[in-house]
């Protein structure tokens, strides 16, 4: 049995944490632009809903992508959270709401910007991915975006959009 002796685990990346004050639409995804992980932002682009990428901006950023539930791993031993985005067919899109994410640099706190790596990608700092610091012009921050507390021990935080 798993002692919680400090703070329980945020959640898990892509997660809805408030379901009832969320706004979740289905949107199709592009199989030549997949999604490397849940939680993440994208934008529309051709009709589809795909990651954000190099040079895009923070005008850009549609909504993020959900988990869906029941997921799992490519295994079944794999552990929670480990779970890979199809890349084809339909995938839920958060609108409006409360997420999970996981920030992959600098400390997140009640009510910071959300940022989103744009460029000069290195270690976990990935492109299109989650970072609660400003990297100049390595990151853009999102509109309508600010982090809920501080990321957990995983480095999972809950994020509000559009609220």
């Amino acid at each position: 049995m798993t002692a919680f002796l400090y703070r329980m685990p945020s959640g898990i990346p892509g997660d809805v944490t408030r379901q009832s004050l969320s706004t979740i639409e289905t949107q199709m995804l592009n199989s030549s632009l997949p999604f490397p992980g849940y939680g993440l932002p994208g934008k529309i682009a051709s009709g589809a809903f795909v990651p954000i990428t190099t040079g895009d901006t923070a005008v850009s950023v549609y909504g993020l992508l959900v988990r869906p539930f029941p997921t799992e791993g490519a295994n079944a031993s794999d552990p929670l959270g480990t779970g890979v985005p199809q890349t084809t067919g339909a995938a839920n899109i958060l609108r409006r709401g409360y997420m999970n994410v996981k920030v992959n640099a600098g400390t997140a706190s009640l009510g910071s910007t959300v940022y989103i790596r744009v460029a000069t990608p290195s270690g976990a700092k990935v492109i299109g991915g989650i970072e609660a610091v400003s990297d100049t012009t390595n990151t853009i921050a999102i509109t309508g975006a600010s982090f809920m507390g501080a990321a957990d021990a995983s480095g999972n935080a809950e994020i509000a959009f559009n609220i």
